[in-house]
């Protein structure tokens, strides 16, 4: 495959990503209680965490938002490094592209009924976006140093 095709393969992957978090943002917790596969991560999620933190606490939202912003900053790492060599800016701009995305989709959420724009859930997206770019760039940097 030829660097262009990677180039527009990671970008695609990044959209497709961005399409999920979209897809997760237009229906509510309740909308998975059904059957299906969400629905077995989420009970195994809330009996995971109902013993520690109590059985009203949403800890299933905030792993959620987490984790979906964490895979997204890693696979910005990984298209933007495809665009821009140099590995602190694209960091940076990995990491404001992301919290970027984060204000768009809690924006999305105050239109969908039964969610709402929550200022500590564009937090949470912003952090896990930035671990998963921290995460990316050391993996970069660990692969750079063992190659002679």
């Amino acid at each position: 495959m030829s660097q262009r095709a990677h180039l527009i393969l990671s970008w695609v992957i990044v959209a497709l990503w961005a399409g999920v978090i979209f897809f997760m943002s237009a229906h509510t917790g309740s909308d998975f209680d059904g059957t299906g596969p969400l629905t077995a991560i989420k009970r195994w999620l809330v009996g995971l965490v109902a013993p520690i933190f109590g059985p009203d606490t949403d800890i299933v939202n905030v792993a959620a938002h987490f984790t979906e912003y964490l895979i997204f900053g890693v696979l910005l790492v990984v298209a933007a490094r495809r665009t821009w060599p140099a590995l602190g800016k694209l960091a940076l701009v990995a990491v404001a592209l992301a919290s970027l995305y984060a204000v768009t989709d809690e924006f999305h959420q105050s239109f969908v009924p039964g969610r709402m724009c929550d200022p500590a859930d564009w937090l949470t997206d912003t952090l896990g976006a930035t671990l998963g770019v921290a995460a990316a760039v050391f993996a970069i940097r660990k692969g750079r140093t063992k190659r002679p």
